[in-house]
């Protein structure tokens, strides 16, 4: 289990990568995501999540340019949007994105949500620009145990990682089982479900009885269920506050209470409606 801001989680390449990200989801590109970025690299966080999607990558990569951090010490991931999937287009997709970040290579590179009809072919072009050494990693984001063994029958590489919605409301066990049967190391995309947990009455309850905010209980959660997360913010406290849930450990018990939490409620979309066509 990983103990510190910094601490990796070793992929099914051998590639290492930290165990806890900042998110930009909705981050405003320009200074408001710049801000961001500069402030949890300066408070130790070494992995930052971004997609083509999100249209900050611009000012994510002028963030990472000024910042005095060796490049082998980041771990820069983005995704393939839904309208750029297919071979060429996945390939023209990742190039963009390096060249907006202003990268050499990426760390991970994720299909963004399973398109059908070409989430194969994408996943065709990612293993190609890892064959080709462009990235460190790839995997998949919002795909179901369904896509996974339909992608798995013909894929040359098994995905990295699987980005997925999770959290105490939608623990998304079965899924999990399945990709750590498969060597897929699950990450979490909105862990907090977009702040509605924080008002959830076991979760305050444990985060009185530990001395942390209802955030960092359920952060930890996802820490000793070996989870990578990738909590979202833009306020500097906030910020640190994700990064600071190290120094305390949650009880199999309280664990267990988190675990039934669980209702099976998205705050996002379920990945079978983006199955339908790619707009």
């Amino acid at each position: 289990m990983i103990s510190h801001l910094a601490d990796t989680i070793t992929l099914n390449n051998g590639v290492k990568m930290p165990g806890v990200g900042l998110g930009v989801y909705k981050v405003e590109n320009g200074p408001t995501v710049e801000q961001a970025v500069k402030v949890a690299l300066d408070y130790g966080y070494r992995s930052v999540d971004t997609a083509s999607f999100y249209g900050n990558e611009e000012g994510i990569g002028k963030a990472l340019a000024e910042v005095n951090i060796p490049r082998d010490q980041l771990f820069i991931t983005s995704k393939v949007w839904n309208d750029e999937q297919g071979y060429d287009a996945a390939q023209e997709a990742f190039h963009r994105s390096l060249q907006r970040l202003g990268l050499d290579y990426l760390d991970l590179y994720l299909i963004h949500w399973p398109v059908k009809g070409m989430y194969k072919d994408t996943w065709q072009a990612l293993e190609a620009l890892y064959e080709e050494g462009k990235v460190r990693a790839i995997g998949v984001s919002n795909f179901h145990i369904h896509h996974l063994q339909d992608l798995l029958k013909e894929s040359q590489i098994t995905p990295a990682v699987n980005q997925v919605e999770y959290h105490p409301h939608l623990t998304q066990e079965p899924l999990k089982a399945f990709c750590e049967k498969q060597g897929i190391q699950l990450e979490a995309w909105s862990p907090l479900k977009r702040g509605r947990l924080l008002e959830e009455p076991t979760i305050k309850d444990l985060a009185n009885k530990y001395g942390k905010t209802p955030a960092q209980i359920i952060l930890r959660w996802n820490v000793q269920h070996r989870v990578i997360t990738i909590p979202k913010s833009i306020h500097p406290e906030r910020i640190k506050e994700n990064g600071n849930v190290f120094d305390f450990s949650l009880t199999e018990h309280d664990m267990q209470l988190l675990d039934r939490l669980n209702r099976d409620d998205r705050s996002g979309t379920n990945p079978d409606s983006f199955d339908t066509d790619h707009k």
